[in-house]
């Protein structure tokens, strides 16, 4: 299959691409604090060009998901993530941040590493 076909879904429209942030595009040096976090510039121009490719790309985190009903809480996390997503110089079309199911292994037909783009 040549890298063309990639950039489209089955039935010919822009693939829909979810991007996780913590622990792909960013690290952590010690504690989980999302402040702290520091950006994998590499793993960011990988997404970057799956943007560039005319994927749409939508970053989906668990932060404020241990609490979703807590809008102001949810709203905190929104603008400190969009802030370092513009700030790491990331290129998307949607973020979705508190409804993400918290787990410890995703096993999906369709998932793959940030290693593997």
């Amino acid at each position: 299959m040549s890298n063309e076909n990639l950039r489209f879904s089955p039935d010919g429209e822009p693939r829909k691409i979810f991007v996780d942030i913590d622990e792909t595009i960013c690290f952590f040096p010690n504690k989980r604090l999302y402040d702290l976090a520091e950006p994998s510039h590499e793993n960011i121009a990988k997404i970057n060009k799956l943007y560039a490719e005319g994927n749409i790309i939508t970053y989906w985190t668990a932060r404020g998901s241990s609490q979703p009903d807590n809008k102001e809480r949810l709203s905190q996390y929104r603008e400190l993530t969009l802030k370092q997503l513009k700030e790491w110089g990331c290129k998307f079309h949607f973020l979705e941040l508190g409804n993400k199911p918290q787990f410890d292994l995703f096993i999906d037909d369709k998932a793959k590493r940030i290693e593997e783009i």
